[in-house]
């Protein structure tokens, strides 16, 4: 897939954020699998996948306190969910070039030929380097133990099949760490094919807005969840579409669903308003 620049790697390596700003910056589809998490699980349930069936038979509580990180690692789905990010990626149009991130992006796809190596890097923080970023979001206990092991997991499928690798000793800024995935994606970017108009930049905005819309509404109509997912806030990019824009406005997913997504400020362009 010469139209895929991946970038894979455990959570809080910061994938997301170098993804998000080179997509905006450069005009290209942004697939993120976080966005996909629902729809993945209810794909391995309709498969009959024991390890989805017991994730979503238990308590969200007794998933996190009463299960080892070994099964923990095997209810996240993480290898059965690769094969699931490349169909994903199958289905995207090839114009313009996808960027796709995530923890479950396949190291194996590289080494198979099916994504580009020179297309695709794996940011690995160290240890040290994770459980500080983790402390710093509050994250949950339970998820802290899996973090750490997927870590590890892909840490050793990064070696295993010799993918190219930014290994994150807390010493970059967020900013470095973009700019070396960005000049090793030098040759991609610049062969394109990008969003060049205004037009066409919005369109892959609000594509990127209703995915996360659908991971929110997915999650909520999970029985074993409550509350309003419409209520729901969320940083949602602005859809102004300028290239210049990287700003974010903090609207609820009712208000972004049956409206736009623009920072303050920014005014929506009116030929976007008469597309769609």
């Amino acid at each position: 897939m010469e139209h895929v620049l991946c970038i894979g790697g455990p959570p809080a390596s910061g994938k997301t954020t170098v993804a998000t700003r080179l997509a905006r910056r450069y005009g290209l589809r942004l697939y993120r699998a976080d966005t996909r998490t629902w729809t993945h699980r209810d794909r391995a349930l309709r498969a009959g996948n024991v390890a989805a069936q017991r994730w979503e038979s238990m308590t969200p509580a007794d998933r996190w306190t009463r299960s080892t990180p070994a099964e923990m690692l095997d209810m996240s789905l993480h290898r059965a969910r690769g094969a699931m990010v490349i169909d994903d990626l199958r289905t995207l149009p090839v114009s313009p070039l996808i960027l796709a991130e995530g923890t479950p992006m396949p190291a194996a796809a590289v080494s198979a030929g099916i994504i580009a190596r020179t297309q695709s890097v794996w940011l690995l923080p160290t240890a040290d380097v994770q459980r500080i970023r983790l402390d710093a979001a509050a994250t949950a206990d339970g998820h802290v133990r899996l973090y750490r092991l997927l870590r590890d997991v892909i840490e050793r499928e990064a070696c295993d099949h010799h993918v190219a690798a930014l290994t994150l000793d807390g010493s970059q800024s967020v900013s470095e760490v973009t700019a070396v995935v960005e000049q090793l994606f030098a040759a991609a970017l610049t062969r394109g094919p990008r969003a060049e108009t205004v037009t066409e930049r919005q369109v892959l905005l609000r594509e990127m807005n209703d995915a996360v819309i659908e991971q929110i509404r997915e999650y909520h109509a999970r029985p074993w969840t409550s509350g309003d997912a419409e209520a729901v806030v969320r940083s949602f990019a602005c859809e102004c579409g300028q290239a210049a824009c990287v700003a974010d406005a903090d609207l609820t997913v009712g208000e972004v669903w049956t409206g736009r997504a623009y920072a303050p400020g920014h005014r929506p362009d009116t030929s976007y308003a008469e597309t769609t």
